[in-house]
């Protein structure tokens, strides 16, 4: 397991994730505590969640059921949460199950904290996101009608300076130790770490966006942007909602899948999908690889990439990932992956 630093905080993190957004609905209690275990026990130390989790449904009655579970864990477990970083989110505008779909503020921070503290019952969150932008966003297909206008630009940004002034403290509280983005732009990157620099406050260390073999909008801008000023990558989705899996192919749809959950897929299920997925498919066949292990070794061979953020529903599902966590793709292999993207360009 190759580990990475977390931005410019010191604090390093090893190149696969766990996420937890299905702990709660699709994945049992029981279930989950076993995957911390496993998970840390394969050398993972980075674990994600958010305060709306579990998702596959989302639910008024299930926010923060998530972290709750976490939290469990983490009592029963005391002597093991210094062996791992600790990553939650702030939902933001328009999420009707967290204050009333309140956009994230000087307001809304130190209540959120507060209650994603109580839910994981630990003294400090290692990582803390703001999960979307007020703004709005371009991720989770909005590309497609998404316009950087309606907003003025002077409140966009004094509201970054006023939230960064409430981060930091709740870093001088003990509360936090980094700062992180999701669903974000290179633009909106910029500004909040322009800002932070001006302010003397925490910058940012990380984006939390979608990444994957059938979703690419990191590969331009934002990727620059990373490298550049060490904001690394955590990509969420790194097999594509499932997809490269090739369980979905053939128009089958298991029992228990977030298909089986979610019809549409979040808008990502199409024919192009399909096909992408296939010619991936057949690279994998052709070089001997499992398609799992191969999509989440591609993702890691990324300049920008920090970690990638895998689910499991299941036990089963977690060994068979945690058994081509070594993998390490040849230049051959990365090659023909690249011939396939550009003749399955941006499927999602």
């Amino acid at each position: 397991m190759d580990m990475k630093p977390l931005g410019r905080t010191g604090i390093m993190v090893s190149d696969l994730c766990l996420g937890t957004m299905t702990f709660g609905t699709q994945t049992s209690e029981t279930d989950a505590h076993t995957q911390m275990d496993m998970a840390l026990n394969a050398g993972i130390n980075f674990v994600d969640a958010a305060e709306m989790y579990p998702v596959n449904p989302i639910s008024k009655e299930t926010v923060g059921r998530t972290e709750e579970i976490l939290g469990n864990w983490n009592s029963a477990n005391p002597s093991r949460r210094e062996d791992y970083v600790l990553a939650t989110k702030h939902s933001g505008a328009g999420f009707a199950h967290a204050r009333d779909g309140a956009p994230i503020s000087a307001q809304t921070i130190p209540e959120a904290i507060e209650g994603s503290l109580r839910r994981l019952r630990t003294e400090c969150i290692d990582l803390y996101q703001f999960h979307w932008p007020n703004r709005g966003s371009y991720m989770f297909r909005q590309n497609w009608n998404y316009a950087p206008s309606g907003h003025n630009t002077n409140e966009v940004l004094d509201n970054m300076q006023e939230c960064l002034g409430v981060l930091q403290a709740q870093v001088d509280k003990g509360n936090i130790r980094a700062f992180g983005l999701s669903n974000e732009s290179a633009w909106g990157t910029a500004q909040w770490l322009q800002i932070a620099e001006q302010m003397g406050a925490p910058r940012v260390a990380s984006v939390q966006n979608e990444y994957s073999l059938l979703c690419r909008h990191f590969d331009t801008d934002m990727a620059e942007l990373s490298v550049h000023e060490d904001v690394g990558l955590l990509a969420f989705s790194p097999l594509g909602a499932g997809f490269l899996t090739g369980k979905y192919q053939d128009g089958a749809v298991p029992e228990g899948s977030r298909m089986s959950l979610v019809a549409e897929m979040g808008g990502r299920k199409g024919p192009r999908v399909f096909q992408a997925v296939a010619a991936y498919l057949e690279i994998a066949e052709r070089h001997g690889l499992d398609p799992v292990h191969m999509a989440l070794a591609w993702c890691r061979t990324r300049p920008f990439m920090m970690s990638a953020i895998f689910g499991a529903t299941s036990v089963a599902q977690l060994e068979h990932i945690l058994a081509g966590k070594d993998l390490r793709l040849s230049a051959e292999v990365v090659a023909e992956i690249g011939q396939a993207h550009r003749a399955h360009p941006m499927p999602f």
